[in-house]
């Protein structure tokens, strides 16, 4: 399956740094209306994503919702690396698929493990689509 033809590249995907500040990573999701977004380091590789549970629950934690006390911790020590595997730009079908079923977007990375962008469950359902139409 052509992956660059369906991804939204990395450039136009909302993502978080590891080194980010709590308060940070939350303006993000806030201002993007995102349930969850992409960790990656210094040198763009993707870690794992952040989900707004994660922020929640570290909210919960620390007992307030003071954007200053949100400051200290960094997004780093609250993200789940096991959540939201991604595939690599040259996965076969069938993977892609398998993954879409588990999560709503798909981080791509390269061989280095760069993030190079994400897949959504709607652009590979329309991709899908479009296919079985031509085959018709």
């Amino acid at each position: 399956m052509n992956l660059a033809k369906i991804m939204t590249p990395k450039i136009l995907t909302a993502h978080i740094h590891e080194n980010d500040s709590v308060r940070q990573g939350l303006e993000k999701l806030r201002s993007h209306g995102f349930t969850a977004v992409p960790v990656l380091d210094t040198n763009e590789r993707y870690l794992g994503a952040i989900t707004e549970g994660d922020f929640l629950r570290h909210i919960i934690n620390i007992g307030s919702t003071d954007m200053h006390k949100l400051e200290s911790t960094r997004v780093g020590e609250l993200f789940r690396r096991d959540f939201c595997p991604p595939l690599k730009i040259n996965s076969e079908r069938e993977q892609v698929l398998e993954a879409v079923l588990q999560q709503n977007f798909v981080p791509i990375v390269d061989d280095r493990g760069c993030l190079c962008g994400i897949i959504t469950r709607r652009s590979v359902i329309k991709a899908v689509t479009e296919m079985l139409d031509k085959a018709e």
